[in-house]
């Protein structure tokens, strides 16, 4: 294979990433690598070195993938570090194409989670070289040899194969940039042929636009060169090229087959430089398509309100920017007669909303209310219209229904044996049906469920959790649509309905939707001169009510003594007064009751994460 004088000889390029759950050491031994191999000296290291954001820093979590350049024994190694939640798993899937080895990072303390088991599927599906490390040995809870044995018997290699290290005092972290070296074969690509670039990953610099991080799988790509996206067809020119070492470093020579780096064409919108998409030349491009290309599909969808109606165009703006950095985002314009103006905005799921929304109210002072998440629904009526379904106001109340189908998911809970029971009660109320279950280890096990992806996106996970002791991991994968029982549960007060309360629920759930709605807003709805009716209702079936009590006047406090008469009247006055004023009378809802009945619990934040 021929390379151009000066470019790196693809035999000594080492491409490979790590898997990691959250908050399973995965940044803090990629920080060692950085020191070990000399690329960021002691002074200017920092903790977390390759999260940029401020919520990836204070959460411990990654949130973009950051690729990174490192000598080590006379080799390039090309280092990708994933985002390790479920929600980014497109993301993940397109760097794994990027490598040709993987390190299956595994706290030793904990052993192996969902997620992680989810990343190494991708990884062997892939056909990456696998390379099993235990983590935090230097923990007194630490049980390596434990654990060695479930990451042995899962990958099919023997316990004496997996890797010790601790990323906090970097033991081990030298032994496992050989075994690197040692393990992982060269990326294999034609030099000679049109050019044929991975992207996968881009974000967005305020100065320079589009930093679009590609890996290189045949020919070669240069600077002021016409280049092509295959999947949008656009052309631009490459400003500058080069590769992150960990700071970007400009290369006059380009990258060859095999090499990671980056390019800007000076694009201002992500949307141009999408992830999984293949770069090619403009002049002699290549014919096919890198696989695996998708357009990544919002799963999950929430009404984002301003607090304060006058800051709408500020909010548009605001997601308009963040559109730049994030190409999975997706929103639209609404109105909702109670919340006024906003936008409906698609996420990739609950840790990708909350996201958004903490950069939105963090990086561009926005005060917002969120509705309660949704997913997407496809209604068929009896006359074969069909409608897609995104918000509980879009569900058709008159005419009728022939059939709905919602979004299902195949689920993976790894726990410890013991509470299996409680894991198989949550699921089973929840709709789901189980798919299977194996033991990892003596006391392990992972079970397998199809659910729907409604009931998991609300308060699954806080169950899961507070059932499990905090123990079990969770893991999910879109699985199709299938025919539900599904109504939608109407909140009136004083006979109208508030469009903001309004949820899809299944025929079974509504009344415990009804119910409950109906007593969080009786306390959280102030009194009024006259009585409030709260109803929960299914069209014009009404399932629940609660009232909220009338402030009463003392109109007798002038009276004393006297005839009663004198304060019959009195009180007859009063009661014909309250009974005109509820005909005419306006329920206000306080902001802060939209925002206590609609915002999911702070800690929806982590639902999905752990």
């Amino acid at each position: 294979m021929r390379t151009q004088p000066g470019q790196t000889d693809p035999a000594l390029i080492r491409n490979f990433c790590i898997i990691a759950h959250i908050d399973h050491g995965k940044s803090t031994l990629a920080d060692r690598m950085l020191q070990i191999t000399g690329v960021v000296d002691d002074r200017s290291m920092r903790a977390q070195y390759l999260d940029r954001m401020d919520i990836e820093r204070e959460r411990g979590i990654t949130i973009k993938s950051q690729a990174v350049r490192l000598p080590w024994d006379g080799h390039v190694l090309n280092m990708i570090d994933t985002p390790g939640h479920v929600d980014f798993t497109y993301e993940v899937s397109r760097s794994l194409q990027a490598c040709e080895g993987a390190i299956l990072l595994v706290d030793a303390a904990q052993g192996i989670e969902a997620q992680t088991l989810a990343n190494l599927y991708l990884a062997m599906n892939a056909d990456l070289h696998i390379i099993p490390v235990l983590n935090k040995i230097d923990l007194p809870a630490a049980q390596p040899e434990k654990f060695a044995e479930e990451l042995a018997g899962l990958i099919g290699c023997d316990p004496s194969d997996v890797l010790k290290v601790s990323g906090k005092t970097g033991e081990g972290v030298r032994e496992l940039l050989d075994h690197v070296v040692q393990t992982i074969p060269g990326p294999v690509g034609q030099a000679d042929a049109a050019a044929r670039a991975l992207i996968f990953d881009s974000v967005y610099d305020t100065y320079r636009g589009v930093v679009t991080y590609v890996r290189v799988v045949d020919g070669h790509l240069g600077k002021r060169e016409r280049i092509l996206m295959m999947s949008t067809n656009a052309t631009h020119e490459t400003l500058e090229i080069g590769v992150i070492s960990p700071e970007p470093k400009t290369s006059d020579l380009g990258l060859g087959v095999g090499e990671v780096g980056y390019l800007i064409t000076g694009v201002k919108d992500v949307r141009q430089s999408r992830v999984g998409d293949t770069v090619t030349s403009a002049a002699k491009g290549a014919r096919e398509m890198l696989a695996g290309y998708e357009h990544p599909k919002p799963m999950v969808f929430s009404g984002l309100y301003p607090i304060d109606g006058d800051e709408y165009p500020e909010l548009r703006e605001a997601l308009d920017k963040l559109q730049l950095n994030d190409a999975a985002l997706v929103y639209e314009p609404e109105t909702s007669a109670a919340l006024g103006f906003g936008f409906r905005v698609g996420f990739l799921g609950l840790l990708h909303m909350e996201i958004v929304r903490e950069r939105l109210e963090r990086e561009f002072g926005l005060s917002l209310i969120s509705t309660a998440p949704n997913v997407v629904y496809r209604v068929i009526m009896e006359d074969g219209k069909e409608l897609t379904v995104t918000n509980p106001s879009e569900f058709p109340t008159g005419g009728k229904i022939a059939q709905v189908f919602e979004p299902v998911t195949k689920s993976t809970i790894l726990a410890p044996a013991e509470f299996i029971g409680a894991i198989m009660e949550i699921c089973q109320g929840r709709r789901g049906q189980l798919l299977g279950m194996d033991y990892l280890s003596e006391d392990r096990v992972e079970i397998r469920y199809t659910l729907p992806l409604g009931e998991i996106i609300f308060d699954f996970f806080d169950q899961l959790k507070s059932r499990t002791r905090g123990y079990a991991s969770l893991d999910y994968e879109p699985a199709g649509e299938q025919e539900a029982d599904l109504v939608k549960v109407d909140i009136l007060l004083q006979g109208e309905a508030v469009d903001a309360f309004s949820a899809i629920v299944h025929k079974d759930k509504a009344y415990g939707y009804g119910v409950d709605m109906a007593k969080k807003l009786r306390e959280l709805i102030p009194r009024q001169q006259f009585e409030v009716p709260i109803q929960a209702a299914i069209g014009a079936r009404v399932i629940a009510r609660e009232n909220i009590r009338a402030i009463r006047k003392d109109v007798l406090a002038k009276c004393y003594g006297g005839d009663i008469s004198r304060k019959r009247k009195l009180l007859e006055k009063q009661k014909e007064g309250k009974k005109r004023m509820k005909m005419v009378g306006r329920v206000e809802v306080p902001q802060e009751a939209f925002v206590a009945a609609l915002s999911t619990d702070s800690s929806a934040a982590d639902k999905t994460k752990k």
